[in-house]
């Protein structure tokens, strides 16, 4: 199956290059400005954008992507209200769009009616984050049928049995959890990172992504020798958060992502960054 998603992987591979996924709230500051934010991140260098859908119940997010769905809810983000987002986002630019949210609303929405909706708004795929993957091959099923990607998470303290069933039912890419807990920006990168890549390694050749908790250019660099994406979520979004009201705040999304992309020049130049 070809997607924007598994397009995007073969060119970064063919170039040589890694990929930086950039993670939004959709809906903050409001549902009017994000797709601007959208393509001030893809004017940085951002390669794919993940469309986080707001949700009162955010159990895997940080305190930084709480208050980002609980200003999007209190604008009137809804479901249906992302993909005629990423509906506006698509009639103007090809950029591979994630759609990321939890398995309430999905359940509401019907998988049949989402994977219908999604494709229609020119959707790429769906990561569930709170979906057991034991339980998914009916969601999976109807994704694929519909030509979507679905793309799972496996963190340090995933079992061999997850590791496997992650393999077998993601597409796209592979979401690794640099750490347990929530997201947040953090100092440093956790040394569970490294194992993680070579476990799953060892069950699937789909392209591995690593997020949660990386907020800096010399986080990009360091990820970007082991994996083929870096995905940047809750520094993103705070720095939206700071600039609510500012009118340059496309302007400094745009600087910060093209800041992070170039954490993988300065690795591949074998610049040290500290």
């Amino acid at each position: 199956m070809q997607t924007r998603i598994t397009r995007l992987f073969d060119s970064l591979n063919r170039a040589g290059t890694k990929g930086l996924i950039a993670y939004l709230t959709v809906g903050d500051p409001s549902p009017e400005r994000t797709p601007a934010l959208i393509e001030a991140l893809e004017r940085g260098g951002a390669d794919l954008i993940e469309l986080g859908v707001p949700f009162s119940d955010p159990i895997a997010d940080g305190p930084v992507i709480q208050r980002a769905g609980e200003r999007a809810l209190r604008a009137g983000t809804t479901l249906r209200g992302v993909l005629e987002i990423a509906q506006e986002v698509r009639s103007r630019s090809e950029i591979p769009l994630l759609l990321f949210t939890y398995l309430n609303p999905v359940l509401r929405y019907g998988f049949e009616k989402l994977a219908r909706d999604a494709v229609a708004a020119g959707i790429d795929g769906c990561l569930l984050t709170d979906a057991s993957v034991e339980e998914a091959g009916e969601y999976v099923r109807v994704m694929r049928a519909a030509g979507l990607d679905t793309v799972f998470l496996v963190a340090p303290t995933s079992s061999a049995r997850r590791l496997q069933l992650v393999a077998q039912y993601s597409s796209g890419f592979v979401y690794l959890v640099s750490r347990t807990g929530v997201t947040g920006e953090r100092d440093s990168l956790s040394d569970s990172v490294a194992p993680l890549v070579r476990a799953v390694r060892a069950v699937t050749n789909l392209p591995l992504a690593v997020g949660f908790g990386v907020s800096r250019p010399e986080h990009v660099a360091e990820l970007g020798k082991q994996v083929e994406a870096v995905v940047v979520g809750s520094a993103l979004v705070h720095l939206i958060e700071r600039n609510l009201d500012n009118p340059s705040l496309d302007i400094q999304l745009e600087s910060f992502a093209r800041e992070l992309k170039h954490g993988f020049e300065l690795a591949n130049a074998g610049v040290h960054l500290s």
